[in-house]
C-alpha cells in the first residue's frame, strides 16, 4: 500500500482497531510525526502511537510487523505511558492524532 495521504491512513487503523483491540489490547490508536503534520516525503515513515491495557513487548512486535506488511512502509510504534521520554510525550501530545 505505501503511504498515501493522511486520511488513508487513517481510515485503515480505524478498520484495524477493533482487531488490534481484541488480540492485543489496544486501547488507544493514532499517528505522529509527518503523516500527522501532513509533512509526507518519499522517505516518510509511519509513527504509530498506542495504549494497551497490558504492555506487552511480543504484542508490539507483531504490531509493527503486521501495519509494516500492510502498508508496506517502515512502521515505527511506541507506546504511551506515564513515564516515558519527556520530549517524544510531548511530541505526541502536541502531534497526535488518534481514530
Amino acid at each position: 500500500m505505501g503511504i498515501k495521504n493522511r486520511e488513508t491512513i487513517l481510515n485503515e487503523l480505524r478498520k484495524m482497531k477493533p482487531d488490534l483491540a481484541r488480540r492485543y489490547g489496544v486501547t488507544k490508536l493514532g499517528i505522529f510525526g509527518s503523516l500527522a503534520r501532513n509533512e509526507i516525503h518519499d522517505n516518510s515513515d509511519i509513527d504509530v502511537v498506542l495504549e494497551m491495557r497490558e504492555p506487552n513487548l511480543f504484542y508490539m512486535v507483531h504490531i509493527k510487523e503486521a501495519l509494516e506488511e500492510y502498508f508496506q512502509t517502515p512502521v515505527d510504534v511506541i507506546r504511551y505511558r506515564k513515564l516515558m521520554n519527556k520530549y517524544l510525550k510531548a511530541r505526541i501530545d502536541r502531534e497526535a492524532v488518534y481514530v
